[in-house]
């Protein structure tokens, strides 16, 4: 019975959304699930009968239904507050007696809530991690409209956080003899530069290329996060370039270079747990081994949030001379002479962009900020780097490198971070500061 509910289970993990609305009797029958799940009562084999039969039931219901599923857990199962008092009085009285440590204990045990409980005893079924980290993704979209919400994904955060500790995880490269399944997957993940077709996927796995991920043991097919590589002879400075399926492929041991040109975290539900500046460093120990010629490891990045930054400033604008539609266009491109004439003030903007903007101390770019609290800095800004229509639409066809420096890499992360500077090329400061 049990293997049987599980089985059932695991096929709907990953799967289609349920349809089932939360009726009157069915909201019913979820409080006793819950109610028996938080008990934790019998052994291992009756909580997985029981986790998952919950879980098949969060599966089986609509998008409403799901809502109040996670609202009933957020609401109606945390610490018991008259339980809470107590244990905190009866600590206050102990400390400094022989019975503070159990005490202490006690506090503790009474601040715990039933919601761990009931999210942990998942653990124990073959998808039950997937099924978690899928629940919060969920959970992520309705904590947008619903604050309540907000003591739960702490909890679960906090849950994710310690089981996708970096330690656990596992760095596998990814070949074109990888599971053709694995390699859909990647298709669908890619978050930066849209894999278009199978030959495009050959292409990112060529000899001259390779592709880490992040796996955990209890998703062994999930990728959590990816890195593509290029190996290189310069300083790519051109997306389009770099994705020829056409250019010849590069003898790589004559590649001095590794340019990183796309990182893709895979999970939503995985939002905050941290494991990407991990990534980065272990691809770069593996690059070294495997080519200990390679002198130089930077990324070619896009300036995510450029043109929505130039909309809100209209000093910026005045200075590229264009309306911002027109440069999101990107017709401008095609006519050489209006691209020689925008080059200087685009880089410019680009530079202080990175450089001077910034929210609550840090910079306003996400990409800016993951790579330069990793230890890169700034390196070159690249002009017309993506003519694709997202680039144009993004980052106005510029691009940026961060090079990474193993002798610079920790003081970098230092000032940034106890001080808020940024390390740049004496070059892109001085584009920032005109």
């Amino acid at each position: 019975m049990v293997e049987s509910i599980v089985a059932r289970m695991k096929s709907l993990v990953g799967g289609k959304r349920g349809r089932q609305p939360l009726t009157p009797k069915l909201l019913a029958q979820l409080r006793q699930q819950l109610l028996d799940c938080a008990a934790g009562t019998g052994g291992e084999v009756s909580a997985r009968g029981r986790a998952a039969k919950l879980g098949e039931t969060y599966l089986g219901l609509n998008d409403a239904g799901r809502h109040e599923f996670l609202r009933r857990i957020a609401l109606d199962f945390g610490p018991v507050p008259t339980a809470v008092e107590a244990a905190h009085r009866d600590y206050q009285s102990a400390v400094g007696t022989p019975g503070q440590w159990d005490a202490e204990a006690a506090l503790r045990a009474a601040l715990r809530s039933s919601r761990i409980r009931i999210l942990t005893q998942f653990n124990a079924l073959p998808q039950g991690v997937k099924f978690l980290v899928e629940l919060r993704a969920d959970l992520l979209r309705y904590l947008e409209k619903d604050d309540e919400l907000a003591v739960l994904d702490r909890e679960l955060e906090s849950r994710l956080t310690a089981w996708f500790d970096v330690g656990f995880l596992e760095l596998q490269r990814i070949t074109w003899h990888s599971p053709a399944s694995l390699l859909e997957k990647l298709i669908q993940y890619e978050a930066v530069h849209e894999i278009r077709s199978w030959s495009d996927l050959q292409n990112r796995l060529d000899s001259d290329r390779r592709l880490y991920a992040f796996f955990h043991p209890r998703m062994p097919m999930e990728p959590l996060i990816f890195v593509e590589v290029a190996l290189t002879r310069t300083l790519s400075g051109n997306i389009q370039e770099l994705l020829d399926e056409s250019a010849p492929v590069l003898d790589t041991g004559r590649a001095d270079t590794a340019i990183f040109y796309s990182i893709s975290n895979t999970q939503p539900g995985l939002r905050g747990v941290t494991f990407g500046n991990f990534l980065l460093k272990r691809v770069i120990d593996d690059l070294k081994r495997d080519f200990p010629q390679l002198k130089t490891f930077a990324t070619l990045s896009p300036l995510p949030l450029f043109a929505d930054w130039l909309k809100r400033s209209p000093d910026a604008l005045a200075a590229a001379g264009l309306a911002i539609a027109q440069l999101t266009a990107g017709d401008w491109a095609r006519d050489k002479a209006l691209a020689r004439r925008l080059r200087d003030p685009l880089e410019r903007l680009a530079a202080r962009y990175l450089y001077r903007e910034q929210r609550h101390g840090r910079p306003l770019d996400p990409v800016a900020r993951f790579h330069l609290g990793n230890g890169a800095r700034i390196e070159r800004i690249n002009f017309l780097a993506d003519t694709s229509s997202k680039g144009f639409r993004q980052s106005c066809a510029l691009m940026v490198n961060y090079l990474y420096d193993p002798d610079e890499i920790e003081g970098n992360v230092e000032a940034f971070v106890g001080e808020g500077r940024i390390a740049a090329t004496a070059a892109v400061r001085r584009l920032a500061k005109q």
